[in-house]
């Protein structure tokens, strides 16, 4: 099982000033320890469900652009972006743009956004979830054929695009990874099989895991994908990390990993994120690598 580190709050006691230093000994110790990815959200308010939102929150593909800069190795992504954030064409462009400056690190992480505040307060629009799906489809198909040879005219519902030049390519081949977040079963889990090539589920048991990734199964058999190309993967909330009860929650992932999570993102916790990530590189990273 891999790790990835996911930042989701940037809280920390030198902010706003040393939040770039202290960025750079995070994921360089990411980078170095083992890690497998990096990530943070795709947010401009902090989320309210979880803390202030007021509280420091940076852009995320200018954070990315940052973090390529001062890693090596490491995968770079959005966990996860809004469909509704950005044009598509843009967002292809983006992401090509964090693929070639990273020298092939970049990933397309994407869901159908749902935090109405940040919409209604930033003015961004924000349809109904129906309407958001249908978007999120059509900017999948965009971005696979921004990456292709193909340039020519995309005629969707909701997105008109005269031509779909993308100059220069990203260095992924055939393109950056596609990661699909979410576990409705309907509708992301079958986009997940239709375009993903990974998921990212909201999950908080190993029997919970076993169902969802049938059902993306199911959805693979209908749209003919193959299911064990697809990395399952799962960004971690409970509480063991907090505690330091690293045992404890190598043992709750080798239940995870049973269940088929190849890889599970966590997210610094506390004032101290790089000790936060110290730890992990030492006490988690190397057990996980050998399930």
């Amino acid at each position: 099982m891999q790790v990835g580190l996911h930042v989701a709050s940037f809280s920390w006691p030198d902010a706003p000033e040393g939040i770039a230093a202290t960025l750079e000994d995070v994921a360089t110790v990411a980078d170095q320890g083992g890690f497998a990815s990096l990530s943070v959200m795709d947010h401009f308010f902090q989320m309210d469900m979880w803390a202030d939102a007021a509280e420091p929150m940076l852009e995320g593909y200018t954070t990315l652009g940052y973090l390529a800069a001062v890693t090596q190795r490491i995968r770079l992504g959005l966990l996860v972006t809004g469909v509704t954030y950005r044009h598509p064409g843009v967002l292809a462009k983006t992401v090509s743009t964090l693929d070639v400056l990273s020298q092939g690190r970049g990933e397309l992480g994407i869901g159908a956004a749902w935090y109405q505040r940040e919409h209604v307060g930033l003015g961004v629009p924000y349809p109904p979830l129906a309407e958001r799906f249908e978007r999120l489809e059509e900017t999948l198909q965009i971005c696979l054929r921004m990456w292709s040879a193909d340039t020519g005219a995309y005629d969707g519902k909701h997105y008109r695009l005269a031509e779909t030049l993308n100059s220069p390519q990203p260095l992924t081949e055939p393109h950056p990874p596609i990661m699909i977040g979410g576990s409705g079963e309907k509708k992301t889990l079958r986009l997940v099989a239709k375009y993903g090539d990974a998921c990212n589920l909201f999950v908080d048991s190993p029997e919970m895991t076993t169902h969802k990734l049938a059902v993306l199964r199911e959805h693979c058999a209908v749209e003919g994908s193959d299911y064990d190309s697809i990395r399952k993967t799962m960004l971690y909330s409970g509480g063991r990390l907090a505690g330091a009860d690293y045992d404890g929650f190598v043992d709750e992932m080798t239940a995870f990993a049973a269940a088929g999570i190849e890889a599970v993102m966590v997210m610094p916790l506390g004032t101290d994120p790089v000790g936060f990530t110290e730890a992990v590189a030492e006490r988690i990273v190397p057990r996980l690598t050998d399930l």
